[in-house]
Order: C-alpha cells, then sequence, then structure tokens
C-alpha cells in the first residue's frame, strides 16, 4: 500500500457501523484498573473525532476501568441516537428484567474482558452467555489474547453467539481463531494500534475463512494501545477487503450482528 499522510481524507467508501468504541465521561463512575485511569473521550469527542469516517452507527463497549456501572452507557447509547448500541459487562447475578431493560436501551451484548479484568470471570461464561442470549438474543464479546483460546473452544464452539476483538491480538494465537471463525465466530478488525501480528495477513485469513465473520471497528480512543486508531488503519482494511467484502466489513457484518 502506497504511504499516504494520516491527516489526507479516507478515500469514499460505503457507510461504517463501528464495532468498537469506547465513551469516558467522567461524569459517571470510573475504575482505576492497575492503577489506570483513561483519558476522556465524551461523545462530541467521538463525534468530532469521526465526522469524516462516514459514521452511520456503531457499538459502545465497556471498558475494564467501567466494571458493572451501566449509567454511562445508557446515557451514550441516548446521546449517540439510532444506530448505536451497547456492549455492557454484567455479574453473572443480573436479573432478567435488568437484561430486559439494558436491552430496551440498546444494549445487544455482554463482554467478558480476560485482558484487563472488570467483567464477570471466565466460570461463568458458558451460564451468562446463554442466559443473556435467551432473554434478550444478546451474544457475547471476548477480549483475549487467542492464545488462550484451545481452553475455551469445547464451550465458546457450542455458544450461540461470540465475538473476539482485536483479531485476537497475537500471531501465535491466530490458528486457534481461525478454527473458531469456521464454527462461527465473529472476528473484530480492531485495535490495529494495539496487537502483535501480520494486520493484513490476518485480515484476509479471516476473510478466506468466513468473509461473514469480520467487523471493522476504530477501538477509539484507543486506551493504552501502543499507538491509536488512524484513518490509516481505514485505509489499510478498504485495500485488503477489496470491493467484493468493504461493505459487509465495513457495514453489514456489524449491523447484522448487532441487529440495528
Amino acid at each position: 500500500m502506497a504511504d499516504v499522510s494520516p491527516d489526507e481524507p479516507v478515500p469514499a467508501s460505503p457507510p461504517v457501523f463501528d464495532a468498537h468504541l469506547h465513551i469516558i465521561d467522567p461524569r459517571f463512575p470510573l475504575i482505576e484498573n492497575d492503577g489506570y485511569l483513561p483519558p476522556v473521550f465524551t461523545v462530541e469527542d467521538y463525534r468530532s473525532r469521526t465526522a469524516s469516517l462516514g459514521v452511520v452507527g456503531g457499538a459502545v463497549v465497556s471498558g475494564s476501568f467501567q466494571g458493572f456501572d451501566q449509567t454511562y452507557l445508557v446515557d451514550a447509547l441516548r446521546r449517540l441516537g439510532p444506530g448505536f448500541v451497547g456492549v455492557t459487562q454484567l455479574p453473572a447475578s443480573v436479573k432478567d428484567d435488568e437484561i430486559a431493560r439494558l436491552d430496551s436501551s440498546g444494549v445487544r451484548a455482554v463482554r467478558f474482558n480476560v485482558r484487563r479484568g472488570g467483567s464477570e470471570t471466565l466460570d461463568r461464561l458458558e451460564t451468562l452467555a446463554r442466559r443473556v442470549h435467551e432473554v434478550a438474543g444478546w451474544h457475547v464479546e471476548l477480549y483475549i489474547d487467542a492464545r488462550d483460546l484451545p481452553e475455551l473452544t469445547p464451550v465458546l464452539g457450542t455458544l450461540p453467539a461470540v465475538s473476539v476483538d482485536h483479531l485476537g491480538l497475537s500471531e501465535e494465537g491466530l490458528p486457534f481463531l481461525l478454527s473458531l471463525v469456521e464454527r462461527g465466530v465473529r472476528v473484530k478488525a480492531t485495535g490495529f494500534g494495539r496487537v502483535d501480528l501480520d494486520v493484513a495477513r490476518a485480515i484476509r485469513t479471516v476473510l478466506d475463512a468466513d468473509p461473514r465473520a469480520l467487523l471493522f471497528g476504530t477501538d477509539l480512543p484507543s486506551t493504552r494501545a501502543r499507538r491509536p486508531f488512524r484513518d490509516d488503519d481505514l485505509r489499510l482494511l478498504t485495500d485488503v477487503a477489496g470491493p467484493e467484502h468493504l461493505r459487509a466489513v465495513l457495514h453489514d457484518n456489524a449491523a447484522a450482528f448487532y441487529r440495528t
């Protein structure tokens, strides 16, 4: 791919469903994670940063520093408006009526943050995943190094719907990720500045395994990544996906997965 400045406008492309973004609003509770508190990144900050990207919807993802707080997420979804959904963290003790309430506010998935914590533990994965799907049709999202997937494969392969963040993070874990893609697991093409793999090759191999599996997201504001999202990341994805898969990867796959 030719060298381009990150400040140059992104070429015209299909509408974007940003399948992975964070809103960090200090009006709501924030929890230090290993001594880390993220910088502020409000709804207004997000809209300003993505104004040139063609974003028409997206998934606001709860981070480790937000724990089980739902107030920030419900507020962010209300402010972002139609087309945006939520990915939350819940304790296994959550009541069915709370799941239903969150669903009515636009939440569509529960996250297990294996990498950073702040979520329910993996021993509750299968039980909670099946319950949120039964009650509200939600899926499960994992922030995990794909090298750790083999021990979870017997469970993940039987769940109704699962996605894995950030291309599974590692080159070594890519074969394990691909084996789950072949069983219906989705993969987020996100966090290019935090992974330890060849991004273009990983995208190609996921598309080869199942072109419906890949979901683009900005990962903004890219908390704790070695580098934040750049518009050039979207150009790379555009080049690799090509016209055959571009609309699906940028919009249609995620819009269907999140039921928007």
